[in-house]
């Protein structure tokens, strides 16, 4: 062998004629079974392999692999074993020239083969897989940096060799979960196929330059599909968490698009299959962080936030064809519900992944998908159509609480654009009160940045408040600003939530939340104030009760109130405002103890029916407030104010969806000017004054709450002639006063100064018609 070598070395032209001798060799050995001259003949071709590394080796290694290719085609494990040992040995070889005409076809197939070997001898079975792995890992090392060489990455190689080495991966699992006898524990201390098998997917993976990706992850799904892997989810979230620890970082997003197209390649797929996707998604979005997203961030959420939208047609037509409504097969409503929450879970996975300026973009874009009454979005009529919008915006919602809970922002202004909060809040006066807890949820989730949420979570009139440790800090100016420009909105809508009679102990809960929060993170003392004076007001629905609430609801929200009062008194900490509150607390133990959250946010709740008898010293006072609070400091006028919500129309449109409700502003108009209302009232002259009295008058005001009701109901009952008539009345009369406005205001010419002279309503003798007057041009449109 050594005076071979030195041969071989001193005259390398003869190394392709030495290489064809011992090819003719070993061909012949193999087919006359002289094995043990076959296994001379591959160990001297190996040692001249590693020897000689001269520019004619490429002849040479064609009688190599031809003698390699001999042995893999035997049926004998050995002589396979021993052909696979050889060609990895070459593989590790760098060569200096390029072979332009070299093809690894046949050793990608046959190598991949038997990765499959199903040999009824264990031990054999195990070795000859193990061959296959290391033939496939050779391979890929050979071809995979020479460009001149084969390309590996081609859709024909990568669909022979990633599914055979996920068939060793997923194989050896299934033995695994059998008990090991002693003796395949002593075994197991050998490199195992399934470890190997990791191995060379890792290291092919590792290699993949960002045009591969799409090839390397395409063979992974369909081995998932083909094999039914999804829905023990087990094995697949462990392939792609070796993908995801793998590849190189900046390609992560390429693994995530793909999984999100075969996401949606399989919509009509049982809920199980799509919930095994989308929980491999979310633990591959955790694994690569923040480059799971990629350039399309919004693309992600598109596609999972359809696909919670199909899921809920699903479930509510019970079948996958809902235009048809024709399928084969059986949806389990349970198991789509399944498929939502990890929706869910994957929307908060892949939020949680982006900059804060990003997760606000995401935000507004589901709020923008959530379906409500007075926004562009259509609400479908009828029960199923009224289903479907609940189940819609219960799960945007939801999603919507997901993100929020890991969004971090100490600027609130920049964390709640003015777009978004309005829709938000408009969802909070919904009738359904799952709707309105979820807002409240998102509500608290954006507010609380320190943590202090969970000190709250049962309200109660605790007595020394430094036991809950809160975190506080100084508002700072944003905040100001923040509460500057929607404290009102805020209050507002806390206030109306408080009159809804289908509220629960979690609504209080919230709202107690809600209120502390406010105090503690965004909260000054004009803000202090507000909040004052708005428990009051709470009080006082619950005292005076016009909207008919339960005993229940009423004895909430004095409790409410009471827990509120007893917290701020100790975070302003005035001794005489402190001794108010305490006093009265004292007295609702000793009188009313169903009026206190001790008793009434309990599993059986003790109520009283006599809540309309209730003496005077259980009530907290705004003029007594306003006293002790007023002599520290605080705004005293704006304390002793009651507060009176102004309500706006966006608040009506998004409250109900009866025609009645959303036309509420022309009604109180046509209610004003009503033809029976004219007959009544004696006739007066229309001055400005009187206008402008007009005008004022539209804005909705307390004391007008009644009527208005009356009227809403009279439109919501009445029938549709009868209304139409009022409307043709209505035009009419507005007609007719537009005739007397233009007879009587009447406007003297232009003066050459351009002054006028004349006092406005005085008549004039010489008067223009208005459609022969000078206008500026700046006051034409």
């Amino acid at each position: 062998m050594e005076k071979l070598t030195f041969y071989a070395l001193s005259a390398p032209e003869k190394l392709d004629r030495i290489g064809a001798y011992l090819s003719e060799r070993l061909i012949r050995d193999v087919s006359r079974h002289r094995y043990g001259y076959v296994c001379i003949a591959m160990e001297a071709l190996d040692q001249l392999l590693m020897a000689c590394h001269c520019q004619s080796i490429n002849l040479f290694v064609e009688s190599f692999l031809k003698m390699v290719a001999k042995l893999l085609e035997s049926e004998k494990p050995n002589l396979q074993i021993l052909g696979t040992n050889s060609f990895v040995k070459f593989a590790n070889i760098e060569e200096d020239t390029p072979s332009y005409h070299r093809s690894y076809d046949f050793f990608v197939s046959r190598f991949s083969e038997m990765c499959h070997s199903s040999h009824d001898d264990l031990e054999i079975r195990t070795k000859i897989r193990m061959s296959g792995i290391k033939g496939l890992q050779g391979v890929v090392r050979k071809t995979v940096n020479d460009e001149l060489q084969a390309n590996i990455w081609d859709p024909q190689h990568m669909d022979k060799i990633v599914p055979s080495l996920l068939f060793n991966l997923q194989h050896v699992e299934e033995a695994e979960s059998r008990s090991p006898s002693p003796l395949q524990a002593a075994e197991k201390e050998k490199e195992s196929p399934t470890e190997l098998a990791e191995r060379c997917l890792r290291e092919l993976l590792g290699r993949a330059a960002y045009g591969n990706i799409k090839n390397a992850i395409t063979p992974v799904l369909i081995h998932l599909d083909n094999h039914s892997l999804w829905e023990p989810k087990v094995f697949a979230t462990r392939c792609f968490r070796i993908i995801m620890y793998s590849i190189q970082p900046q390609h992560s997003h390429l693994v995530i698009q793909q999984l999100l197209g075969h996401l949606d390649a399989n919509s009509k797929s049982a809920a199980t299959v799509r919930a095994g996707i989308v929980e491999v998604l979310s633990e591959a979005a955790v694994i690569a962080a923040s480059g799971s997203v990629g350039p399309t961030v919004l693309e992600v959420f598109n596609t999972l936030l359809r696909q919670l939208r199909l899921s809920i047609d699903y479930a509510l037509t019970g079948s996958y064809n809902c235009i048809t409504g024709v399928s084969t097969k059986i949806i389990k409503e349970h198991e789509e519900r399944m498929f939502q929450e990890a929706v869910i879970k994957t929307i908060g996975s892949f939020a949680s992944t982006l900059p804060t300026y990003q997760q606000t973009e995401v935000m507004v874009f589901i709020m923008n998908k959530v379906p409500l009454p007075s926004s562009q979005h259509s609400i479908e009529a009828g029960r199923a159509g009224e289903n479907r919008n609940r189940l819609t915006q219960i799960m945007l919602l939801k999603s919507l609480l997901q993100v929020s809970v890991g969004f971090q922002c100490s600027n609130m202004l920049t964390a709640l654009p003015s777009a978004f909060l309005d829709r938000l809040l408009s969802a909070a006066l919904m009738e359904d009160a799952e709707i309105r807890l979820f807002v409240l949820e998102i509500l608290i989730s954006f507010i609380d940045r320190h943590g202090n949420r969970q000190k709250f979570s049962t309200i109660s009139t605790i007595s020394d408040i430094s036991v809950l440790k809160l975190k506080v800090e100084k508002c700072s100016r944003q905040d100001t600003v923040f509460m500057k420009k929607h404290g009102q909105q805020l209050f507002r809508h806390i206030y109306l939530i408080c009159k809804e009679e289908s509220n629960i102990q979690a609504h209080y809960e919230a709202l107690y939340s809600m209120l502390v929060l406010i105090s503690i993170e965004l909260a000054n003392e004009e803000v202090v104030v507000d909040l004052i004076r708005l428990v009051l007001a709470v009080q006082e629905i619950a005292q005076i009760n016009e909207d008919n609430l339960t005993a229940y609801n009423r004895c909430a929200l004095f409790a409410l109130g009471a827990a509120y009062l007893n917290l701020i008194s100790q975070l302003i900490t005035v001794p005489t405002f402190c001794q108010h509150i305490h006093e009265v607390i004292q007295m609702r133990q000793k009188e009313a103890p169903y009026l206190l959250p001790e008793d009434v946010f309990v599993e059986r709740p003790r109520l009283s029916k006599s809540l309309d008898r209730l003496g005077p010293e259980v009530f907290f006072w705004q003029s007594k407030i306003s006293e002790v609070l007023g002599g520290s400091g605080y705004n005293a006028d704006r304390l002793s104010t009651p507060y009176v919500p102004q309500l706006t129309d966006e608040d009506r449109l998004s409250k109900r969806k009866s025609i009645g409700e959303t036309i509420s502003l022309q009604v109180e108009v046509e209610s004003r000017n009503s033809p029976e209302r004219e007959q009544r009232a004696p006739a007066e002259e229309i001055t400005y004054e009187t206008l402008k009295k007009a005008i004022d008058s539209v804005a909705v005001e307390e004391q007008e709450r009644e009527r208005r009701r009356q009227v809403v109901e009279k439109f919501q009952k009445a029938p549709f002639e009868e209304i139409a008539a009022h409307c043709g009345a209505r035009a009419t009369l507005l007609q007719s006063k537009l005739n007397q406005i233009f007879e009587i205001t009447i406007r003297p010419p232009p003066s050459p100064s351009g002054t006028i002279t004349a006092a406005y309503g005085q008549p004039q003798n010489h008067s223009i018609p208005v459609y022969e007057m000078k206008f500026p041009d700046l006051c034409v449109y």
